[in-house]
């Protein structure tokens, strides 16, 4: 699978380590965060780019997710979003990771790289990597009606109208 990650200077160790681990257990890793250590660096670019990477690469017929990373991973997941096609997913345990997959076949995860050990990191995004989505109807359902607000700005009727 193709792993397309992204960082700003908070997750620069954890993102140099995790590529590495993932290069080792047979993904192709691609790297659209920062070259060296800045402080002062700005994460939406990078993530940005990770996400339109996983988003081309789908299109394309690749199998392909995101991994970004922050001091929390909250700025890290909005900037995702903006991606169209991008459902980011910030998650902080190996529940929220498998359910990211199974409920809304996130195809991008967010992570704090304060706020966890990088056994832990690794464990999610292995868990997040290797869920399937089942593609149950009600999941299906809930993705079609924000793809549809994304496309076009339509929603269900308003049941109080």
């Amino acid at each position: 699978m193709r792993i397309h990650i992204a960082t700003d200077h908070a997750g620069l160790d954890f993102s140099t380590q995790l590529q590495e681990h993932l290069r080792s257990i047979g993904h192709d890793v691609i790297d659209h965060g920062p070259i060296e250590y800045d402080a002062a660096d700005d994460y939406p670019a990078f993530c940005i780019r990770a996400a339109q990477g996983v988003v081309a690469d789908q299109q394309a017929g690749v199998e392909a997710l995101g991994v970004v990373f922050g001091g929390s991973g909250n700025g890290e997941q909005i900037a995702a979003n903006k991606v169209k096609g991008v459902r980011a997913a910030l998650v902080w345990n190996l529940s929220t990771a498998e359910l990211a997959r199974e409920h809304n076949n996130a195809n991008v995860v967010s992570i704090g790289a304060r706020q966890h050990s990088f056994e832990e990191v690794v464990s999610f995004i292995e868990l997040f990597i290797n869920t399937p989505f089942p593609g149950d109807e009600r999941h299906v359902r809930r993705i079609a009606q924000i793809a549809d607000f994304e496309r076009d700005g339509s929603l269900l009727p308003d049941p109080r109208a």
